[in-house]
């Protein structure tokens, strides 16, 4: 099958990639992130989640640091929101788009979110009624879907009912999760082919970590596929908690690079790109975790 001439990338470094840290990150630094993302061509950049501060403090600010964002008119930024609380949250902050998740194996469901996976989907169609009344757009995630921490295989079947259930309810994009990076090019393709068969592959997008190294080979296999969405994080931002001292999201830096090198059109500037990698790993004090970002800056540099 032939590639798509076009990918959209959506930005998950400012949450996904930031909610890893460890040290705080302060509003006005996450503000600047965002802004320069969006300057350098990204449609979308998820900005943050309406989470409880007691499990993920480092999204404690994110109502401030939406409110202050310099939001342009042709990106988006989407908030992530686990329940009907965060999405209160969201509403009265004037978010225009969220994203909810959902597991594909009980034991992770279990320990993620403290609920079954049908319990899951109950409370995702919940807040999916409620964005819906609202006017709010609704993205779906769904975790593990190559591999999970506690159950190692992961039914295909469970994946696609999850989809199915998201697309059908209102959602208009379903992110699949690589969340611990274990999958290969011939799991991504598999995982592809039997979703296809029940849901449009147009409404689907690919989220691989790159904790094995195999995020790219993932993503140049699913767009052979039709994916032609692909989650990524400036800088390589994000750690992978089931990997100690793995990497996690796949940097952007590096999936312009490759699309860009295949004469695929993303609207993203990789000199302003480079410029918010690095700013955000200046301030964590770190290299970008991107090889594409490392080899382009040192040339820079002469």
């Amino acid at each position: 099958m032939s590639f798509p001439g076009q990918v959209k990338i959506v930005e998950v470094g400012p949450r996904d990639g930031l909610q890893n840290e460890a040290g705080t990150v302060p509003a006005e630094i996450k503000v600047q992130l965002i802004e320069m993302l969006a300057d350098a061509g990204l449609p979308v950049v998820e900005s943050g989640a309406f989470v409880s501060p007691k499990w993920v403090p480092q999204m404690a600010t994110s109502a401030e640091v939406f409110t202050q964002i310099r939001r342009r008119d042709d990106v988006s930024y989407p908030m992530l929101v686990p329940n009907l609380k965060g999405l209160e949250i969201a509403l009265a902050a004037g978010v225009e788009e969220v994203a909810l998740f959902a597991a594909s194996t009980e034991t992770f469901s279990q320990k993620n979110t403290n609920c079954s996976i049908a319990e899951s989907i109950e409370r995702f169609n919940a807040v999916i009624d409620e964005a819906q009344a609202a006017g709010v757009k609704v993205r779906g995630y769904i975790s593990c879907v190559l591999g999970c921490p506690y159950e190692g295989e992961v039914s295909f079947d469970t994946v696609s009912m999850i989809a199915q259930e998201m697309l059908e309810k209102g959602c208009y994009e379903v992110s699949l999760g690589d969340t611990i990076g274990v999958g290969t090019a011939g799991l991504a393709t598999e995982l592809i082919e039997v979703l296809s068969r029940q849901v449009p592959v147009a409404q689907l997008a690919a989220h691989f970590h790159d904790t094995y190294g195999q995020a790219l080979a993932n993503i140049h296999a699913v767009m052979q596929c039709g994916i032609a969405v692909v989650d990524s994080s400036v800088a390589g931002l994000g750690g992978c908690p089931y990997a100690k001292g793995a990497t996690g999201n796949v940097a952007t830096e590096d999936v312009v690079y490759m699309l860009h090198g295949m004469g695929i059109e993303t609207g993203v500037d990789m000199g302003k790109l480079l410029e918010a990698g690095r700013f955000i790993s200046d301030f964590l004090g770190r290299e970008p975790v991107s090889r594409a970002a490392t080899a382009l800056l040192r040339k820079q540099a002469g």
